[in-house]
């Protein structure tokens, strides 16, 4: 399996474009799973041509949660795309969900924990004044979640996982949320990380510059540089 981020504020790879939101495409054997779209879908597409990565095999379309910078690349990929279905919350907005039913697209909206394809799951909507869901795919090595902005929190999302799926928790990758915390909130984020046993971490768009450094230091070589163009194999 992989994860490639096609969309972030943070630049891995120079020839591809950056901006403000986050996107990831996860490939777990034949399936393919955009998750979340930017900010901008002109970006998305640019950055997907450059990588080779068309978007009309993409299966589906998983959405984090209701904020622009992840859902305002939608409706461009959806052009390019009639097939895909797509995961939301019930939270949304109705000009969102109005603008997905006026197309081809499946419409699938998620409210509880549970298996949406083989090996990978929903937190379902975890509640917070910005309700959120986080993907989380079962693998050899362990758990990978993922999250959009964890606007409830990076380590509350991960107790959910935890709390449903006992099982070892290989990589935390995503926005983290961290950008306005000073570095006593920060390290005690990045101390119940260890304390659940999170193995690796790749946080990236809304983290924080001062959060990746300090994740950086505390998790030394089990810290995976993130940003547009990263490649993660498993």
């Amino acid at each position: 399996m992989s994860i490639t981020t096609i969309f972030d504020n943070y630049s891995h790879d120079k020839n591809l474009r950056t901006g403000w939101g986050f996107s990831c495409l996860v490939e777990v054997g034949e399936k393919k799973i955009l998750f979340d779209t930017g900010a901008d879908g002109k970006v998305l597409l640019d950055n997907m041509k450059k990588m080779d990565l068309n978007p009309g095999i993409i299966d589906s379309v998983f959405l984090s949660h209701d904020h622009w910078d992840h859902t305002g690349g939608l409706p461009v990929f959806l052009d390019k795309n009639e097939r895909a279905k797509v995961y939301f919350l019930k939270s949304f907005s109705e000009d969102l969900k109005s603008d997905i039913k006026n197309r081809e697209n499946e419409l699938l909206e998620l409210e509880k924990f549970g298996m949406i394809d083989e090996r990978v799951y929903t937190t379902g909507e975890i509640e917070h004044t910005v309700p959120e869901q986080a993907m989380v795919i079962d693998t050899s090595k362990g758990l990978i979640v993922i999250t959009g902005c964890a606007h409830p929190g990076v380590v509350e999302i991960t107790e959910k996982v935890k709390e449903n799926l006992p099982k070892e928790i290989f990589l935390v990758l995503g926005g983290f949320h961290l950008l306005d915390k000073k570095n006593p909130q920060i390290d005690s984020v990045i101390s119940a990380l260890e304390d659940l046993g999170v193995q690796k971490v790749a946080p990236c768009h809304c983290s924080g510059v001062g959060a990746l450094e300090l994740f950086k230091k505390r998790y030394g070589e089990n810290f995976i540089e993130n940003g547009v163009g990263k490649v993660i194999s498993f």
